[in-house]
């Protein structure tokens, strides 16, 4: 069985943190993409088996799904699924510095939301 057979796995999103539904979804996909757990190539389920997996509405994983899709991070292929796309090296590079931020905000002990906040901040100070 691949690592993607075995997708979402134990992990739920939290219905009580700030961040949407499909947000965590999307941010977890990721996570799996950018660690090579989900290798390009990689068939995502379905968005209503996945829904149904996570006891989320269809809408919240295929919201999920289409900004993946923007993002360049998944492919829709229509009834062949959606699969997981080669990233290119300046995606490696942001999701590096991306993992040091991460780490680093939670070794300050900040919250998600409140890294995010911060990034949003930095992001628009230009």
């Amino acid at each position: 069985m691949s690592p993607a057979d075995d997708f979402p796995g134990t992990w739920r999103p939290n219905s009580s943190s700030a961040v949407a539904l499909f947000d965590q979804l999307r941010l977890r996909i990721i996570e799996l993409v950018d660690s090579g757990v989900l290798a390009v190539g990689a068939k995502l389920p379905p968005v209503r088996n996945l829904a149904g997996a996570l006891d989320v509405a269809p809408h919240t994983v295929a919201r999920a799904y289409k900004e993946l899709e923007a993002a360049g991070v998944v492919a829709t292929r229509g009834r062949n699924g959606t699969i997981v796309c080669p990233r290119d090296d300046r995606w490696g590079a942001l999701a590096s510095v991306a993992a040091e931020y991460a780490a680093a905000s939670k070794a300050q002990g900040a919250s998600f939301a409140e890294a995010v906040q911060l990034l949003a901040a930095a992001y628009d100070a230009d």
